[in-house]
């Protein structure tokens, strides 16, 4: 029982002050499973690999021993999270090369009653830094300022950045204050050197509009 505490307890440290980039799969299932993890099962679950445990159902989990239905669920939503997050765009690791991939990081917008205008920010090779939410409400371009959207893109170092908000009609179609507010921040990205990549305006899942492609950018 004692190696089992000792081994959540450092993975647990590790993480705490590495982070999970810089620790092992086995560490991170330690800290999944608690304190009566096993090295050695968490050791065997490490091999089958990320693609192999995202694929586990709860009963397979259940075969291993310690492993009851309660860490089982834990394991599974753990990596039911992960698949969600990329789905909607907040995890992306691959370059953003076409409206359609800039489109897919913002499909969490669909359904909300509440307008809301988002920015990536993106490196140099086109992929993304992080995301914030930048306003809440009616799109109005006295209201929405390059100040705030430029903010954080010079604290996070962004080479560019892709605007997005949704329309709650599910009707993509630009207004004039949507091509308003593009323009007004393309303009200013311009004269700092951060450039303003597209704004997508999100419809539903299959009804999205790119003013990059209309060529208002």
């Amino acid at each position: 029982m004692i190696y089992m505490q000792q081994h959540y307890g450092v993975s647990r440290e590790n993480i705490a002050i590495y982070g999970v980039d810089n620790c092992s799969l086995q560490e991170m299932l330690a800290v999944l499973i608690g304190p009566k993890a096993n090295p050695s099962i968490t050791g065997e679950l490490a091999s089958i690999g990320v693609q192999g445990l995202a694929e586990m159902s709860v009963q397979q989990l259940m075969c291993y021993e310690g492993i009851g239905l309660q860490i089982a669920n834990r394991i599974v939503s753990a990596f039911g999270l992960s698949n969600l997050m990329r789905k909607y765009g907040c995890v992306n690791t691959s370059r953003v090369a076409s409206p359609k991939e800039a489109a897919s990081l913002f499909m969490d917008l669909v359904g909300q009653q509440q307008e809301k205008f988002v920015v990536a920010y993106l490196n140099t090779k086109n992929v993304v830094i992080k995301k914030k939410t930048i306003f809440v409400g009616s799109l109005n371009s006295s209201i929405v300022h390059p100040r705030e959207v430029f903010r954080e893109a010079v604290n996070v170092s962004a080479a560019s950045i892709i605007c997005a908000h949704q329309h709650p009609s599910f009707d993509p179609t630009p207004s004039r204050e949507d091509i308003e507010v593009t323009k007004r921040i393309n303009e200013a990205g311009l004269l700092i050197g951060i450039h303003l990549l597209d704004h997508i305006i999100i419809g539903t899942e299959n009804k999205w509009t790119s003013l990059k492609e209309k060529g208002y950018l």
